[in-house]
């Protein structure tokens, strides 16, 4: 079955021998939506756009009146570039795996799972509502194939199965995920589920979602490599990806989605545009396809007004300090790592600095030593604060040079 880019990517094709468990009806990726129904769109006057990085000369976000909010990043800096309603509370849908698989990413990482690893299929599984990637009590399927059949069929049975196997049970699951939202600061997150399965106490906000999916990018960049497929095959059950992103943009490769009548059509992005790895976070979009147009708004708005830019070099001199105190009079400092903001394309060259030196350099200062601070500004507005180090060690002054330099002051 070949399907447009902007219709379900549950959508599937059976092949000759599939699992019999295929043949029963299909709905959507939280178990609430068919494949082309249309959820409502969004009430009351659109969430008001705003970009925190802009800059006077930047025009404002797109206004996405069919979105109850969004959020575009920049997934290197975490720098918002564009925001409408980003705290809201809202049902995330199978938005919830992208914290499922963060989980299971975790395990795989302390050793505790493994990628070869067969993973018993429950009777909860097996029972698991909504879509599912079709595994049975009868199934051998590794670790690999349930996170292939989470991410990109968003099977809610790949889940349950992840989440026992990772944590002994849903219950135990879902406190971890908890856990890690508290200590990644998502604080308009609560999770009830391992799926996304509609809860009146399960909620996310598309800033949490963000925030979360830089997290992944960051800590588990391979997720890319099953979240650009734009099908998977298993059990002779072929399916396409939820992702409708995909197949309209060769930029984009994953993220998420999630859909539920609750929740709308919610996408979680991410792409490459002009070298710089975006995340766009749309919720409550009535169609896929004005989600799908929602995320390509973000990214064009993203790659015509913003550019990344290295603002200071790891340990090269961005200053010399001059200090009476030192026997050499002076002494270079730079910052201990590289800093890279985003910023609108025409501030690139409006960055000034201000050093702040908070150090007694009387007993001399080694190199690498932290001597004061240096905050990086254009047109009034903090970018970046940084420690201020030494780049080369310098004695404290003697009595001689004291002396020498007394008297040449006197000539």
């Amino acid at each position: 079955m070949t399907k447009s880019p902007f219709l379900l990517p549950l959508a599937f094709t059976l092949i000759m021998g599939g699992s019999a468990a295929a043949q029963g009806a299909i709905t959507g990726s939280s178990g609430a939506q068919g494949p082309d129904s249309a959820t409502p769109m969004p009430t009351g006057p659109a969430p008001v756009p705003t970009s925190p990085t802009a800059d006077k000369n930047t025009p404002t976000p797109p206004v996405l009146p069919n979105m109850t909010a969004y959020v575009l990043m920049d997934a290197k800096t975490g720098a918002v570039l564009a925001q409408a309603a980003p705290n809201l509370q809202l049902p995330p849908a199978s938005l919830t795996k992208l914290m499922t698989a963060h989980l299971v990413y975790q395990a795989l990482e302390d050793g505790s799972l493994k990628m070869n690893q067969i993973v018993p299929v429950t009777t909860a599984a097996w029972h698991a509502g909504g879509s599912r990637m079709f595994i049975s009590p009868a199934s051998v399927v590794t670790v690999d194939q349930l996170l292939h059949g989470l991410i990109i069929d968003s099977g809610n049975d790949a889940a349950v199965a992840l989440a026992q196997e990772v944590a002994g049970s849903q219950g135990a699951f879902v406190q971890m995920m908890n856990k890690e939202a508290a200590k990644l600061g998502l604080t308009n997150t609560h999770y009830t589920n391992v799926t996304g399965l509609p809860n009146p106490a399960l909620h996310t906000s598309a800033m949490d979602v963000a925030v979360l999916t830089r997290v992944i990018l960051q800590d588990e960049p391979q997720i890319l490599n099953i979240s650009k497929e734009q099908s998977y095959t298993y059990d002779h059950i072929t399916q396409a990806s939820w992702n409708p992103v995909l197949p309209h943009d060769p930029t984009v490769d994953g993220l998420k989605t999630g859909l539920t009548k609750e929740s709308g059509h919610c996408i979680d992005a991410t792409g490459v545009r002009n070298g710089i790895r975006l995340i766009a976070v749309v919720t409550g979009g009535p169609t896929w396809t004005a989600s799908t147009a929602a995320v390509e708004s973000l990214l064009d708005y993203g790659q015509r007004f913003f550019t990344e830019a290295r603002i200071a070099t790891a340990k090269a001199p961005i200053a010399t300090i001059t200090s009476q105190a030192l026997e050499s009079g002076n002494v270079a400092v730079g910052v201990p790592a590289s800093i890279t903001v985003t910023l609108p394309d025409d501030a690139v060259a409006k960055v000034t600095h201000q050093i702040s030196v908070t150090t007694d350099l009387t007993p001399g200062v080694t190199k690498g030593e932290t001597i004061g601070s240096v905050t990086y500004t254009a047109e009034g507005k903090t970018l970046a604060t940084s420690p201020l180090i030494a780049l080369a060690d310098s004695a404290p002054v003697t009595w001689s040079t004291k002396l020498k330099r007394k008297l040449g002051a006197m000539l």
